[in-house]
Order: structure tokens, then C-alpha cells, then sequence
């Protein structure tokens, strides 16, 4: 499915789109609180600045995908493919990202606050001046302990 046709059933009420291929899109901006995006394909699109807050991205492949300035605040991303993803600025305050695929992330001033990093791997992350503050890291260590020189912590609160 295209980005066009996407949009507009999404602002006709359609929510769920469970294993859509949106592959390189252009939804910069896009305002989509609540979609259904599980394990859609939206690997290398453009999703700077879009409102996901409270959407469900579980087993999404996400692997090169902008998200700067993206809000995906209380969203599910479980279990999500961020492989080279850049999130610089993005908000993610209380967002379940437990078992998500960060490798060679970028999270530079990321808000992290109160998120679920449980059992991510974040080799090759950078994490410059993301704020980290309440996330929860259980059996993080252990994933990001195995590769901690690659991670860049710099900054991070």
C-alpha cells in the first residue's frame, strides 16, 4: 500500500494495519496516535517528526528509519528492529521497548524517561545526552555489558 492510501484510511477511522508494507514512505509529520502498526514493514521511512504516541509497533521491521523528532510517547514496541534507526530528539517517555533490536541506533538527546529497555541490545548505540532517567535497564546489562565500549553514553542522564 502506498503512503497516500495509508493516510487516508487512517483519517477515515481505520486504526489496524497489522503487516503493511510501507517500505522507504514519506509520513514525515504525520499525526497517527493509536495506530496498529504490529509487525508492519516500514524499514527506511520516513517518520521524522510523526505522532505515534500510544501506537503499537510490536515486531515492526524499523531497521534505517528516520524518527527524529518523533513522538512515540506510551507506545508498544516490543520486540521492534531499529538496526541503524536514527531517533535523535525523539520522545519516548514511557514506551515499552523491551527486547528491541538498537544496534547502531541513534538516540542522541533522546527522552527515555520511565521507558522499558529491558533486554535490548544497543550495541553501537549512541546515547549522547538522552535523558535515561527512571527507564527500567533489568537484564539489560547483561546485552549491553557484552559490547559496552560501542555504546556511547556521553551525556546521558
Amino acid at each position: 500500500m502506498d503512503s497516500q492510501k495509508f493516510l487516508r484510511r487512517y483519517s477515515i477511522g481505520k486504526r489496524y494495519f497489522r503487516g503493511i508494507c510501507l517500505g522507504k514512505a514519506n509520513l514525515s509529520g504525520a499525526k497517527l496516535p493509536l495506530v496498529n502498526l504490529n509487525q508492519a514493514d516500514l524499514s527506511g521511512a520516513d517518520l521524522s517528526g510523526a505522532k505515534l504516541n500510544g501506537a503499537d509497533l510490536r515486531q515492526a521491521n524499523l531497521s534505517g528509519v528516520d524518527l527524529t523528532n518523533a513522538d512515540l510517547r506510551s507506545a508498544n514496541l516490543t520486540d521492534v528492529n531499529l538496526i541503524g534507526a536514527d531517533l535523535t530528539g525523539a520522545r519516548l517517555g514511557r514506551t515499552n521497548l523491551n527486547r528491541a533490536d538498537l544496534r547502531g541506533a541513534n538516540l542522541t538527546n533522546a527522552d527515555l524517561i520511565g521507558a522499558a529497555l529491558n533486554e535490548v541490545e544497543m550495541s553501537g548505540a549512541d546515547l549522547t545526552g538522552a535523558n535515561i532517567n527512571a527507564a527500567e535497564l533489568n537484564e539489560a546489562s547483561s546485552h549491553i555489558g557484552v559490547s559496552r565500549k560501542w555504546v556511547t553514553w556521553a551525556g546521558s542522564r
